[in-house]
This record gives C-alpha cells, structure tokens and sequence, in this order.
C-alpha cells in the first residue's frame, strides 16, 4: 500500500468537513421545503379531506369565511365575489374570477381558476357536485355549521379548521380569543330576568326572528341563555323572518330588541330602502314598548346578511355586552 502523503492526508481533512457542511445545509434545505409544501388531513362536514398546502389556487364561495381569508391575506383565484359585501376586500380585487351569487351563478368559471381548494358552502353549498365535477382534481371543503351542534362551537371548529389548512394557526387562536371575549361579555352582564326579542327588517317590513332556529341571530338565545319575550310555533330559519304581527311583538314588551336590517347588505343602494332604525322608530305600535322606550335596541353589522362569519358575531356580541353595561 502506498503511503499517504501529507498534503493528500491534510486535503481529506478540510473536505470532510466541507463535504459534512454541504450535506447538512441540503437537508435542511430539503426539510424546509417539505414543511412549507405537502398536504394536510383536515375534517369537514362531509368527512377527511387531503388540502395541498399551502394551496396554489383558492376558490371561496362561503360567505362565512370570505372576512377570514381576507384577514389572513389568502389569495383568491376565484369566488362569489357577487355575494361579498363592499366591507370585504375582495371587493376591490379585478384578477378575481367572479363565480357571481348563488342565484345566478357561472360555475364553469371556475374551470379557469384551476383550483386546488375550494372554500365552498352556505349558499352555495347546493353546488357541491356540480363543482366536484367541474374541478375534480380540486378540493372541496365545507365547514357550515352544522345542524343540531352548537352554534358557537360550530364557528369556532370552522376558524380552526381553516388555520390548519392555510398555516394560520395562530391567527385563528386569536380569532377565536376574540369571539370568546365578546361571549363572557355579555354572560358577565346579562339578566335572565330581561325578556328579548329578535327581529329582522326587509322591505319595509319587520319579521320575527326565532330563538334557536331564527336566521342569524337565533343561536344567541341558546348561547347567552337569553329569555324570549314570545316563542311561536312552527317557526322558521326563513331569512326575512316569520310573518308575526307587528302588534303580536308589541304585545310581548320586550326589554331588548335585537336585530339584523336584511336589506343593509343587499338593497341599501336602492330606491325606497328604509333601514331598520327607521323602521322600528316609526312603528306607532311598538312605541310603547320597554326596548323602544328604552333605547335598548341592538342592531347587527350592516354587512351581516353576506357576512355572517365569527367576526361578525364578535362585532355584535361586543355591541351588545356595550349597551348591556351601559344600561346596568
């Protein structure tokens, strides 16, 4: 065997090192790159779904989750842009394919958007073959609260869900903080002895809102345990409320009126739109009632109709824990 010459045995010992170093920075490099791309296993109303993340092309069509994603700075490759609010900033963003309102929509738009996750539901959530077959290779994940679980829970698991889909798990943490807050709000400050009533506007008219199955503002009953001024039979989740006199309400002498104005979100810039303040002002027959009197009337987001997500709620528990406090 030939003997090793110095200089030889000097130039293996630098190399190694180097040769160890670069071996290292590849790993790490190629360890980064699998955490920041792969998928996740999420579970949504129809069972385990597998999300690329992060995703390359986001559709949104659930107006539960349109503020979230905005928040959180997702881009949209497409979605119901027709069904936002003026308050969301998709609003603003013409690269957006536009899959228009669930009245009228183009579905096969999203055949351009190629998309790997679609955020479908609510309104939308009638389309889901059509838009499984339209995109098969996509993902279709929906998070509607579901009938028969806790409302607050349900937008709560809907938060999560999403944070671990787009690595925002902190974000949705504090979202959820948030929302929290405003619930041990009003808890804190609530009387159960107070009677409420829940009501919408549209049209003109006033609707009765429902406790538990009422559109929108039903679920705070069950949540804060709020003591109804009048329960009904046979009532509806219809999103103009149930048909209960004016004077049916009055009669009840609610001390709290809450209530969600329709029309805000979806006819405010239409000729002979009255908005619900007006409304219930107006009403000779509700002018004697403790809410009225009072001025202990409550009212949702304008935006609330097409925006009905957990930041919504937390706006409006916060509103609502503030005329609380100021009336005890």
């Amino acid at each position: 065997m030939k003997p090793v010459r110095p200089f030889a045995a000097l130039s293996l010992t630098l190399a190694s090192p180097l040769a160890l170093s670069a071996c290292s920075a590849g790993q790490e490099e190629t360890e980064d790159a699998a955490a920041s791309s792969g998928t996740v296993e999420v579970e949504d109303n129809n069972g385990t779904q597998t999300v690329n993340t992060p995703p390359a092309s986001v559709v949104a069509t659930d107006n539960r989750t349109f503020e979230t994603l905005s928040d959180w700075g997702v881009e949209l490759s497409a979605g119901a842009v027709s069904l936002m609010p003026d308050t969301i900033d998709y609003t603003q963003d013409e690269s957006i394919i536009d899959l228009g309102s669930h009245r009228e929509p183009d579905l096969e738009a999203i055949v351009a958007a190629e998309p790997d996750l679609v955020v479908n539901g609510q309104r939308f959530a009638q389309y889901h073959d059509d838009l499984a077959s339209l995109v098969p290779e996509a993902t279709i994940l929906e998070l509607d609260p579901r009938e028969g679980e806790p409302f607050d829970a349900e937008l709560k698991r809907q938060t999560t869900v999403l944070g671990e889909v787009f690595g925002k798990q902190d974000e949705a943490e504090q979202t959820i903080a948030d929302f929290d807050a405003s619930v041990e709000r009003v808890n804190e400050v609530y009387d159960e002895d107070a009677t409420v009533m829940a009501v919408t506007t549209s049209g003109g008219e006033i609707g009765y809102l429902a406790p538990s199955v009422g559109r929108t503002l039903g679920p705070a009953f069950d949540i804060f345990g709020l003591t109804p001024a009048l329960e009904v039979d046979g009532s509806s989740d219809d999103h103009q409320g149930d048909d209960i006199s004016v004077e049916a309400i009055a009669d009840s002498d609610p001390d709290w009126i809450l209530v969600m104005d329709r029309d805000a979100a979806v006819a405010a810039d239409e000729e002979g739109y009255e908005n619900a303040e007006n409304i219930l002002s107006s009403s000779e027959a509700l002018s004697k009632v403790t809410a009225v009197e009072d001025e202990q009337i409550v009212h949702m987001p304008v935006d609330t109709y097409t925006n009905e997500g957990i930041q919504t709620y937390t706006e409006f528990f916060n509103a609502f824990a503030d005329a609380l406090e100021t009336q005890a």
